[in-house]
């Protein structure tokens, strides 16, 4: 174990990066280890002290505000340190960081996961005063991944994801053959847990909705490549609004045709299809528009390769593979 203050209390002035922060958000990134219950019984007691008052644990913290934190006893990490690795870099600058993130990486640690993109892109940049997520992805998805290098830009962005002020186009493969060449999906979702506590979501007209925008790019003899414009950014959205429909994700193994998963694993896919391929956003500061992308990953560009040398292509027959 170690203290924070040892003995005495801890006083810090809140600079940019915290700007705009809960006061309970934190003391919670600050004193890592110690339990919630404990950190919300200091503030309630008036033990933290901002500027010299008392506050509630909705403050927002001003950049020069000054914080008294207590002697509060906080618990050594039991992990190691996540290992340093950087992440192809599609657009930086002083305010946001976009990655391409490879499938099978989680984009942070937890539920069996002891790190992921966040803690290795802080391990690499021990520079960085401020690194934050503004959104994600899920563990199996490769593409785009943005992140916060101010706070400031951080709260903007997530307004932005929260009320559409952004557009994201992902590319999937799925099983059967899509007809439309532009359809609307609104089907409202609804998460739950399995027998086993693990999360799921369904079709649910108690759910929350979601709106998808599929656009056919390519069809074969048992498949067709879609595009998906999310309008709104549910969970598991994608994998869900299209196994529902009946064209289950190639590769995907919460949702999919797992017998069929085998199948594809054999003849080369060994991941999900899903990518997210196109971001189109305000930058977060200055206003001026995004426009960010990212190919195909290789293993998912050969294997539309390999679909062209096995299958008729029935729709999409000048579609450049290299370009997606």
């Amino acid at each position: 174990m170690n203290e924070l203050g040892k003995d005495r209390a801890t006083l810090l002035e809140v600079g940019e990066e915290s700007a705009g922060q809960r006061i309970d958000n934190f003391l919670l990134k600050v004193a890592k280890g110690v339990p919630k219950s404990h950190v919300y019984r200091i503030l309630r007691s008036g033990e933290v002290r901002v500027n010299k008052g008392r506050v509630g644990p909705e403050y927002r913290l001003q950049q020069g505000d000054g914080v008294r934190i207590p002697p509060i006893r906080t618990a050594t990490a039991s992990q190691p340190a996540a290992p340093p690795r950087n992440f192809p870099v599609v657009h930086e600058d002083e305010a946001i960081l976009v990655v391409d993130k490879p499938a099978g990486t989680a984009v942070h640690g937890g539920s069996g996961v002891s790190f992921g993109v966040i803690e290795q892109l802080r391990s690499a940049r021990p520079e960085a005063r401020f690194l934050e997520l503004a959104h994600r992805l899920d563990r199996e998805t490769s593409g785009l991944l943005v992140l916060a290098k101010k706070r400031s830009a951080l709260t903007r962005l997530h307004e932005m994801f929260r009320d559409g002020g952004i557009n994201k186009h992902y590319l999937t493969l799925v099983h059967g053959k899509w007809c439309n060449a532009l359809q609307h999906v609104r089907l409202p979702l609804e998460k739950y847990l399995t027998a086993e506590g693990e999360r799921r979501v369904s079709v649910s007209a108690e759910g929350k909705s979601a709106h998808s925008i599929v656009r056919l790019l390519a069809r074969w003899q048992n498949f067709s490549l879609v595009e998906v414009e999310l309008k709104t950014g549910r969970t598991h959205q994608i994998r869900v609004h299209l196994t529902h429909l009946g064209f289950p994700l190639a590769g995907d193994d919460k949702y999919g045709d797992f017998s069929l998963n085998r199948d594809l694993q054999r003849v080369g896919l060994k991941r999900m299809f899903l990518h997210s391929a196109r971001l189109e956003l305000p930058h977060p500061l200055t206003g001026l528009p995004l426009k960010l992308s990212s190919p195909l990953p290789n293993e998912l560009s050969t294997f539309l390769t390999r679909m062209d040398d096995n299958e008729t292509r029935s729709y999409g027959q000048t579609l450049r593979i290299d370009h997606l």
